[in-house]
């Protein structure tokens, strides 16, 4: 789970407006951050399929806001890629 001070600052680092906490770019971050989590955790207990459906679902919510996002906001869709590192 991420505690309150990485998820601020993941929050600080892709938020729109100085309000912002809930835009998809926001969004996107906090799972991106969540399923690296996930991932180093099932590394190590490979019989963990409970938290292997999870993290399945993560990405499936992490595909589908990117996919909104690259349909409205190309601009921001590219530049969330880049700053994510999440294509090669």
């Amino acid at each position: 789970m991420l505690e309150k001070k990485g998820k601020e600052e993941i929050v600080s680092k892709h938020k729109l407006h100085e309000k912002d906490t809930g835009s998809s770019d926001v969004q996107i971050a906090l799972l991106t951050e969540r399923i690296n989590m996930l991932s180093k955790h099932l590394e190590v207990n490979k019989k963990d399929h409970s938290s292997r459906r999870g993290l399945l679902r993560l990405v499936a919510q992490r595909r589908k806001l990117l996919d909104y996002l690259s349909r409205t906001e190309n601009k921001r869709y590219q530049d969330l890629i880049k700053k994510l590192k999440l294509r090669k």
